[in-house]
């Protein structure tokens, strides 16, 4: 297969200058905007820890979505590959982040919790196996330098 190169883009727009800047690390909000052609304008801010907005998603909560997002729609393909219907997807992820003493900070882990309903007569086994192939696949827990683990849980429907 070709390798191929794909870009990828997105606008962003701080909405955060209540008139006086950053004049001091109070006088402004962390509010911005994502956007893309033809998307709905996502709201960012950060963590409420560092003056952010909890209404609003922040970049490591959309981090942790990057990494459950990707790995589930690498299941559902390798799903629909190896014939396990897949009725239901649901993950609930976690992750820890450490704040260092020079107030940076790194992930330390993130953990996805799928919970996974297939069709009567789907191979159960099969379907958890296929959650350690979606992570050899998927594009961003290949790139992120901490680990990224899952604890599935698989049922048939009823």
């Amino acid at each position: 297969m070709a390798k191929r190169e794909h870009t990828y883009q997105i606008d962003l727009h701080w909405t955060g200058n209540l008139g006086q800047g950053t004049s001091n690390y109070k006088s402004y909000s962390r509010d911005h905007e994502f956007s893309g052609p033809g998307k709905p304008v996502l709201p960012g801010s950060s963590d409420p820890a560092f003056q952010g907005d909890a209404a609003r998603y922040n970049p490591e909560e959309l981090l942790v979505a990057a990494l459950s997002s990707c790995h589930m729609l690498w299941y559902l393909h390798l799903c629909a590959v190896n014939q396990i219907v897949v009725v239901g997807y649901q993950d609930h992820a976690t992750s820890v982040m450490k704040e260092a003493e020079d107030g940076g900070g790194q992930f330390q882990s993130v953990t996805l919790h799928p919970h996974v309903t297939i069709a009567a007569g789907s191979n159960r086994q099969t379907a958890l196996q296929l959650h350690s192939e979606a992570h050899k696949f998927c594009y961003i827990a290949r790139s992120v330098n901490f680990p990224v683990h899952h604890d599935p849980k698989v049922v048939e429907a009823n």
